[in-house]
């Protein structure tokens, strides 16, 4: 429908151009206006001259050359309406076909990318996607792995029993220190007596003897 009223942007003549040239008609126009206008205005003291001196032909004809003048202001002002208003028409019309000329290479520009980028290729990119960070995963596990021999833990775990076991002995072999005897505290006041021990009694003394025989 748009075509049809605006027609193509090869088709359509050249919109700035027609505005430049209705624009300085309109110039020529106002110009011409303004000559008229002091015509006008030099016939209407001449009239006053001739009334003056009282020759009314010449007022007279004075005054019909001013009408004319008048009419021709007149027309002219009419043609600077339709101008005005040709322009006014032409912007618009310039600046709707823009606008479809806009939206048309908008639409063109979202179905070249909707055919560039269908689902497929969507889902295809993803899975691509996926697999380079797996990838990517697995380079890193393996760059993680430290670089050397594989040592066993057990021979490991013997070696540090044997360390401790050297660190006992080195214990054990080191001199004691002899801590100082404790000085024990001397009891003040009166030392306990010894019991005195009795003598045997005479009848102890035989009982003695005999087994003394008897044993021998």
């Amino acid at each position: 429908m748009f075509s049809r009223v605006f027609g193509r942007n090869k088709e359509q003549p050249n919109a700035l151009a027609t505005l430049d040239k209705l624009n300085e008609t309109l110039e020529m126009l106002e110009k011409k206006e303004k000559v008229l206008l002091k015509k006008m205005a030099t016939e209407v003291e001449k009239a006053k001259e001739f009334t003056k001196a009282k020759n009314k032909r010449a007022a007279i004809q004075c005054l019909k050359r001013k009408r004319l003048y008048e009419q021709q202001v007149e027309q002219l002002s009419n043609f600077q309406l339709r101008i005005h208003d040709q322009m006014i028409m032409l912007e618009g019309a310039k600046a709707t076909t823009e606008t479809v000329d806009a939206l048309r290479a908008g639409a063109a520009v979202m179905k070249a990318m909707q055919k560039a980028t269908n689902i497929d290729d969507v889902d295809a990119t993803m899975d691509e996607i996926n697999a380079q960070t797996e990838n990517m995963k697995q380079i890193q596990e393996a760059l993680s792995i430290p670089i050397g021999a594989d040592f066993d833990e057990d021979e490991l775990l013997a070696e540090l029993d044997e360390l401790d076991d050297y660190e006992l002995m080195d214990q054990l072999l080191q001199p004691a220190t002899t801590a100082p005897a404790a000085s024990l505290p001397v009891p003040t006041g009166r030392l306990p007596t010894r019991p005195v021990p009795q003598k045997n009694s005479s009848e102890e003394d035989e009982i003695a003897a005999l087994q003394a025989e008897m044993a021998m």
